[in-house]
């Protein structure tokens, strides 16, 4: 790497406590969500955020736009959402000196930089696959048209645990599609008291804009280049393959898991790990990255039997287990 860019590439990263710092105005607490949120963007990736409703997540996601001067828009999925709803639709237009009509893409709300898919269980089959094509290949086709999604592109999608009824739970091969799954817990008394204070009065707080698009894809190639040993490859790759019922040695994965998570999952974990350390102004990955985004990375890849689900077990105490050995 030339002088030059390592001495941009450390400008950057020095601005990653000041953008973290400048959501906080906005967002009390969740420090451990913003972390992984700013991970799935650095990683070149999407996440999906669960938690009840009233926890900011909306906020959150908003407040994080305003301070990287990315374009935002913002999908509310209903039942009767179509995919012409968010990757647009043709509409008949008239060429005003000719008399000619003809047809013109207009673009829907996945058109932005990061995209807010909020309750995305609650749309149908249908509506969830038309994010799949734009997730994975950064573009969309519309009658025979491909159409390139603007870049840096992140989308966050949102679920509530609680409405069960009414909801259409995502596939597993979308869910496979997002680098993270994050959950959301309530805040502690003191963060609580905070918000109650911060959010009650007149004073609304006026946010500066950190990092651009063109600075966040320098930091997404920067990411990339960060060096992880051989030995932490190894241990990725034994911990992805341990949650396989067929290749563990673990009897607990025997006894509660149907199935483990595919490759996929590793390139994941090592992508989110060097995210992770850029975050935390390294240029190496260690052991705690590895550990630490191990949940939100397998969480949603490992698939438990009945068994499992009549006695509570979950995919982190799966995860927990492994971390052990």
């Amino acid at each position: 790497m030339e002088t030059q860019d390592l001495t941009h590439f450390k400008s950057l990263v020095a601005k990653l406590p000041h953008l973290k710092k400048e959501i906080g105005k906005v967002i009390v607490g969740q420090q451990e969500v913003i972390n992984e949120i700013l991970i799935s963007l650095l990683a070149g990736g999407h996440c999906l955020l669960e938690g009840v409703p009233g926890l900011a997540k909306t906020l959150m996601v908003k407040t994080m736009a305003e301070a990287l001067e990315m374009k935002f828009k913002r999908v509310q999925f209903t039942p009767d959402l179509m995919p012409g709803d968010i990757i647009g639709t043709e509409i008949l237009e008239e060429d005003h000196e000719t008399g000619k009509k003809f047809f013109k893409f207009n673009q829907g709300p996945i058109f932005a930089n990061i995209v807010l898919a909020d309750e995305i269980n609650r749309t149908p089959p249908k509506t969830q696959a038309a994010l799949l094509e734009a997730m994975q290949e950064y573009k969309v086709t519309y009658a025979g048209t491909n159409y390139d999604l603007p870049r840096p592109f992140l989308i966050i999608a949102t679920q509530n645990p609680i409405e069960q009824a009414g909801t259409y739970p995502l596939p597993e091969a979308q869910l496979d599609r997002f680098l993270l799954y994050i959950k959301l817990g309530y805040p502690s008394e003191q963060e609580e008291l905070d918000v109650l204070k911060s959010t009650t009065g007149i004073i609304s707080q006026k946010l500066q804009t950190i990092l651009n698009d063109k600075e966040i894809i320098d930091l997404q190639k920067l990411t990339r280049q960060v060096h992880i040993s051989e030995d932490l490859i190894v241990k990725v790759n034994q911990l992805v393959r341990s949650t396989r019922p067929s290749t563990t040695s673990s009897a607990y994965v025997k006894k509660w898991c149907g199935w483990g998570a595919g490759p996929r999952a590793g390139q994941a974990l090592i992508l989110c790990s060097k995210a992770r350390a850029v975050l935390n102004q390294r240029f190496s990955v260690i052991p705690e990255d590895i550990q630490t985004l191990a949940y939100p990375v397998l969480r949603h890849r490992i698939a438990l039997n009945f068994r499992a689900e009549a006695e509570n077990i979950t995919t982190d105490d799966v995860v927990a287990e492994l971390l052990k050995n």
